[in-house]
């Protein structure tokens, strides 16, 4: 098996001290990929080469810049059928998640294109005499990108693209999960025509990992960090950064939750509820992850949408092509039937599924869940969701809010004005009306509130978060000082 290197300063090499790490598939258990495991050595290297590369990438003209990414896109897509391989044998996804990773992905690329030339300045009127003042948004040097394994292509892109388009160099961490995925992703930059160490890929031993961001986090010469992840290690990221005043975007848990109102379309309801809940297994920051239902409606809506969730077929990606894939590895899956065994045995009802066998675990609901259950409270962040039944528009309203997470919310009810209402209540950097949890467009502003992290990634949002924004004056005239 080829072991898959670092890529540093536009040499793909091996980790300094010959280590290595290992990725076993989730069902099969056996070895799908080999990486160079960095060291604190070779995670300086890679920031030091950026850093090199950052002059002359931040001079190139913004259409030369454009040119790469769109490049870069296309390569991305050409190189699918590589990327859904990796990602199914390294995550346990499915076929169709991974390819519509690849579709996503190059559609961020293009997006992070279409702006090189948005980011715009402002002339602003000065009392000064003859001073022209003005704001302008510059590059910031080398930009830190953290990315997960839940959404690889897509996030690992994410974490790329938009620093490039406004002029920055990159240094992407790779998940220990998909070494393969994020490699592949700096391999497409780089044949883009990338200039050697604009992109730079490293993938580290999960033991070695706290070392390697606090390596990367430290060196003064970066200058920006985007973090995709949970929110334990954002918080831990989030105040390594402070202690150094670097700016941080962070995007982190979530416990989404789907408001059903008591006017809402039942069979409109259950279909977003169902995608929402178990796509990709439920790992999804955005997953449907509590559905408060007015119970007025609930004995109608909970068997339509626990007879949905029992037809999903699950079953190994890589020999089926059933619905729902794996789960991340078996812990995970542990971790989830424990879930909803505190749950029935204190009082909920399990209404589908249940059932796991390894990293594989059916579309699970469980009805009638109350705060004194683990579930009410943690990101399950697999193949489960549960029904919150409640009575009336305050009491869902509260419910939606009773979490610390605040990324992705929906609101199901005819009455747009009241969904709207009710929308406008719920505490969640997006949110969604008579749509699905689950939702991403490259161009939107996506981040969240509370524990979900701060910031946002996409469009005319994301030049904000990776230029620094500065106040350039030109006097014309003779000044007068007072002294």
């Amino acid at each position: 098996m080829t072991t898959i290197p670092l890529l540093i300063g536009g040499v793909e090499t091996a980790a300094s001290n010959g280590a290595v790490l290992t990725r076993r598939n989730p069902v099969s258990g056996a070895v799908v990929t080999t990486a160079a495991a960095a060291t604190v050595a070779d995670a300086e290297a890679a920031v030091a080469a950026a850093a090199a590369a950052f002059p002359a990438w931040s001079a190139r003209g913004p259409n030369d810049r454009r040119s790469i990414l769109l490049k870069a896109a296309d390569l991305m897509e050409a190189t699918g059928d590589t990327f859904v391989a990796n990602m199914m044998s390294e995550t346990g996804s499915t076929r169709e998640w991974a390819a519509s990773n690849v579709h996503e992905a190059a559609k961020m690329i293009r997006e992070a294109a279409s702006l090189v030339t948005q980011i715009a300045g402002q002339v602003i009127p000065s009392d000064i005499p003859g001073s022209f003042s003005m704001a302008a948004r510059a590059p910031v040097g080398v930009c830190l990108g953290i990315a997960p394994w839940n959404a690889p292509i897509i996030l690992g892109t994410r974490a790329i693209a938009m620093p490039l388009a406004c002029g920055n160099t990159v240094v992407l961490k790779a998940s220990e999960i998909c070494p393969a995925v994020h490699h592949l992703i700096g391999d497409v930059f780089q044949r883009a025509g990338c200039a050697s160490g604009v992109v730079n890929v490293i993938s580290n031993a999960p033991a070695d990992a706290a070392a390697i961001v606090d390596a990367l986090i430290s060196h003064p010469k970066v200058k920006r960090i985007n973090f995709t992840g949970s929110t334990r290690v954002g918080r831990l990221i989030a105040e390594k950064a402070g202690r150094l005043l670097k700016p941080v975007l962070l995007e982190l848990g979530g416990n989404a939750p789907m408001v059903v109102l008591d006017d809402a379309d039942i069979d409109s309801s259950v279909d977003a509820a169902v995608f929402g809940a178990f796509m990709h297994q439920g790992q999804i920051c955005m997953s449907t992850e509590r559905i408060v239902v007015d119970e007025s409606i609930a004995d109608v809506f909970v068997p339509k949408f626990a007879a949905r969730a029992s037809a999903l077929s699950v079953g190994d990606p890589m020999k089926s092509n059933a619905t729902l894939g794996a789960m991340v590895d078996v812990a995970a899956a542990e971790r989830i039937t424990t879930l909803v065994e505190d749950a029935r045995s204190k009082g909920a009802k399990i209404v589908a599924g249940g059932e796991r066998d390894g990293a594989l675990m059916a579309a699970t609901v469980i009805d009638r869940v109350t705060p004194k259950m683990r579930i009410y409270h943690e990101e399950s962040f697999g193949p489960v969701t549960t029904i919150v039944r409640v009575r009336g528009v305050e009491e869902a309203i509260a419910t939606a809010n009773d979490t610390e997470f605040g990324l992705s919310a929906a609101v199901f009810g005819k009455d747009i004005t009241r969904a709207m209402e009710v929308a406008g209540r719920i505490e969640s950097g997006i949110c969604h009306i008579n749509g699905p949890t689950v939702e991403d467009e490259p161009q939107m502003p996506f981040g969240g509130t509370k524990s979900s992290g701060y910031g946002r990634f996409g469009g005319l949002a994301g030049i904000a978060e990776f230029t620094e924004l500065r106040w350039l004056t030109i006097q014309k005239d003779k000044r007068q000082y007072p002294f």
